[in-house]
């Protein structure tokens, strides 16, 4: 199953319900799943390496934290803001202020930035952590299988 943009994301805790959740593709629902949203975006930050290598540990911390309490929807939460990271990261790497298309739908000229380069680096290797987690990859084609 899809994820379903059509959900009431507003009432439903994924916490409670965790056959509610959908794991769907890449990042979708990053920002809509609660409470997981609420606790791991306020530590999501890219900026300078510095940064962002704090960010991905404490969000990689958090992933840990909801694998010692089997909550599958938090683990993958903590995935999907770990690829964000890097995918974000890579995007203000390459093009400046993160656009990469001008207002008439051009593409904007490619200016690498080393340090959101690097601090996509950092998100990319934590990201690789989780998503190869022995774990995680059983929990979550257990739950693909149970709530599709």
């Amino acid at each position: 199953m899809s994820f379903d943009y059509e959900m009431d994301f507003k009432n439903t805790d994924f916490r409670e319900e965790p056959e509610k959740y959908r794991v769907g593709r890449g990042e979708q629902g990053v920002l809509m799943v609660e409470p997981y949203k609420s606790e791991i975006l306020p530590h999501w930050r890219f900026k300078t390496p510095d940064i962002a290598k704090e960010s991905s540990e404490k969000i990689y911390e958090l992933f840990l934290e909801y694998k010692k309490k089997n909550d599958f929807p938090g683990m993958d939460m903590a995935r999907k803001f770990l690829q964000m990271g890097y995918t974000r990261s890579r995007r203000y790497a390459n093009y400046k202020g993160g656009r990469k298309y001008k207002k008439d739908g051009e593409v904007n000229e490619r200016e690498i930035d080393d340090q959101k380069a690097e601090s996509a680096a950092i998100f990319e290797k934590k990201w690789k952590l989780v998503r190869a987690d022995e774990e995680y990859l059983k929990l979550k084609k257990e739950h693909q299988e149970n709530y599709g």
